[in-house]
């Protein structure tokens, strides 16, 4: 099938998978809620410190978002607010053990609001720990502020892989995987399938660019190849107009006629402007994979191993909805704070920062192992999940694809790979 595969500067070392706060076997009862238990009961021994009162703002700005292709998925307003609201309630319920207490606070800023002019108050105010829902130049203004400097910011929009290396800022943690993790995830999955020709269909926005250079990164490092790329150049028929469905079904051939033979169909569509309309619809049988068709995602609403399905189900019954990958990334970066504070015992955002970074940190995230921070990037590393519409079908890293270290570290940029000068960008701030 494949070669065993090493990465890293100790190839030949001796690998281990070390699940650090893992969830396995946590099925009778929540993973996370077991995991911030037990974290309670470590922090209430003698000598540690109780009684503190933590708030946490949620930061974000009324964006344009695309629109659903199907009528299956609905717009949603709350999307990743949704997911911090639940985190707080569970903050509250283990941090009561211990007199701390978890406030959120949400700011939804105008459209065209200056978030450098907005943002500044907050921060004099003291609200320095910040879930940043935020596009990537909003992002940036926010962390540089002076205000911001021993901010602790958690970034759950932006895949963006330049915020990870020559724009990363050592206050800025990314909870949502980049592109570059996402890429490398399908990379390997498609590896292992021997399915190692991928046509690439490009659309014109910035992110489809962006992810369509970390889709050739990918083909680089884990031996695929991409045989063709290309542009998508139509516009996409209305499908809900009376004969819409026949537009697309002249278009969506048009746009993959005559490749050079591949395996699969590579998608780099961010914006949701084409991508749905490619499977069953391409030139030649193949299967659709990238932003759309199969995709490699931080969480999938079918997803439910590691007691996945208490999160789900719990996150239903406060929203109303299925649980979004934004959700996701909101639960989890209130959970890391929680977390830090808990057994930290700390409650300045510099003290959270380090804790976050040390290897004493590991946050449950329902992937049967602790997530925890490359201390290169800030970037949170976790398994991805490879999904279809309706199904789990995989986990990256596959099998075979090693590390000497972290076997997480095999997605997305490892430290010696890696552009980010935190240090010296830290040293500016």
């Amino acid at each position: 099938m494949f070669k065993t595969r090493f990465f890293g500067r100790a190839a030949a070392a001796s690998l281990m998978l070390i699940v650090t706060g893992a969830m396995i076997g946590a099925a009778p009862s929540d993973a996370a809620d077991g995991n911030a238990a037990a974290s309670a009961k470590d922090a209430a021994k003698p000598g540690k410190k109780a009684g503190s009162e933590y708030v946490v703002t949620y930061l974000t700005k009324d964006y344009a978002e695309p629109i659903p292709l199907s009528l299956l998925d609905k717009e949603i307003e709350d999307k990743g607010v949704a997911g911090a609201r639940v985190a707080i309630e569970e903050n509250n319920r283990t941090g009561g053990f211990l007199g701390q207490h978890f406030t959120l606070k949400e700011e939804m800023l105008p459209r065209d609001a200056d978030i450098a002019k907005q943002a500044a108050p907050l921060l004099a105010s003291g609200q320095d720990l910040i879930v940043a829902d935020l596009e990537p130049q909003d992002l940036l203004k926010l962390a540089d502020l002076p205000g911001a400097k021993d901010a602790l910011i958690l970034n759950i929009r932006s895949s963006d892989d330049d915020l990870r290396q020559e724009s990363c800022r050592s206050n800025v943690f990314h909870i949502l995987p980049s592109n570059a993790m996402r890429a490398d995830a399908l990379a390997q999955y498609l590896i292992w399938k021997n399915w190692d020709r991928w046509f690439l269909l490009k659309g014109t926005a910035p992110s489809d660019i962006a992810y369509a250079k970390a889709v050739k990164r990918a083909a680089r490092r884990f031996g695929g190849d991409v045989v063709e790329e290309r542009a998508y150049k139509f516009e996409a028929g209305n499908k809900r107009a009376d004969s819409g469905h026949q537009q697309i079904q002249t278009q969506m051939p048009a746009a993959t006629q005559a490749a050079a033979d591949h395996d699969v169909v590579w998608v780099a569509d961010t914006v949701e402007g084409f991508g749905e309309y490619l499977p069953y619809r391409v030139y030649d049988p193949r299967p659709v994979v990238g932003t759309q068709g199969l995709t490699a995602t931080a969480w999938h609403r079918a997803y439910e191993e590691y007691a996945g399905t208490q999160l789900q189900q719990r996150f239903e019954r406060a929203a109303n909805r299925d649980m979004t990958e934004r959700d996701y990334a909101g639960w989890l970066s209130v959970r890391a704070i929680g977390e830090a504070a808990l057994r930290s015992q700390k409650k300045a955002a510099p003290d959270l920062r380090s804790y976050l970074l040390s290897d004493a940190f590991t946050v449950a995230g329902f992937k049967g192992k602790g997530l925890s921070f490359r201390p290169w990037d800030n970037q949170l590393r976790q398994p991805l999940l490879i999904s279809a519409a309706r199904a789990l079908v995989s986990t990256s890293p596959q099998e075979g694809f090693l590390h000497p270290r972290h076997v997480t570290d095999t997605l997305g940029y490892d430290e010696p790979e890696s552009k980010c000068k935190m240090k010296e960008l830290a040293g500016r701030m």
